[in-house]
């Protein structure tokens, strides 16, 4: 067995047993790594990072007693940071999808009432408009990620040539931009007036 490899079996062993000096060790020594990952691979901000970090440091705490090959850390350290680096541009995904969500919700009481189709017919067409006006890059990138099934973030990455870390916030100022366009601006503050009158007329 390597010296280096000596060392990391035997600070596992210390740290999983408690050893507040070893876990420091193994932190600062595999930290280059997983940041490494993050920022070349994914292509994560700094801050994005350390979120990542901090899970696969949790993952590593509930994993020294089941280190069946200590020596074998590194490989396990990429694997879970790999993991952790997916898992986090999924739920960045998902919060972007209920910040920027332009779905209407119907009444329960009539799915098909006049009323609401035309609502619907408005919305589609004011969309429609609005996205016209948007760049090629943000058009691009919404209909691959309006396709049924969605491509990965890999694919995107892959096809529009951009980093898959800066697929999430590229979206969201997309839609921000599509949200703002006058087509769809104008009649968001027009539905938000009538529920304003409504509920006034309510009370």
């Amino acid at each position: 067995m390597a010296h280096d490899d000596l060392n990391v079996s035997v600070l596992v062993a210390r740290a999983g047993d408690g050893d507040g000096d070893a876990w420091v060790e193994l932190v600062n020594r595999f930290a280059p790594l997983v940041f490494t990952i993050c920022r070349q691979q994914f292509r994560l901000p700094a801050t994005e990072c350390e979120d990542v970090a901090q899970g696969v440091w949790l993952e590593l705490i509930k994993a020294l007693p089941r280190l069946r090959v200590p020596a074998a850390l590194p490989g396990w350290l990429a694997t879970t940071t790999r993991h952790e680096c997916l898992r986090h541009l999924d739920s960045v995904r998902r919060r972007q999808r209920r910040e920027f969500s332009f779905e209407v919700e119907p009444p329960d009481d009539d799915l098909h009432a006049p009323e609401q189709r035309v609502v619907a017919a408005e919305l589609d067409a004011a969309l429609r408009a609005a996205f016209v006006q948007l760049n090629r890059p943000c058009q691009h990138l919404l209909l691959l990620m309006m396709q049924n099934p969605r491509p990965s973030y890999a694919e995107i990455a892959d096809r529009l040539h951009m980093p898959i870390g800066s697929i999430g916030p590229t979206r969201g100022r997309c839609l921000e931009r599509l949200r703002r366009c006058p087509p769809l601006a104008a009649l968001i503050e027009a539905q938000s007036e009538h529920a304003t009158r409504a509920r006034e007329e309510g009370g």
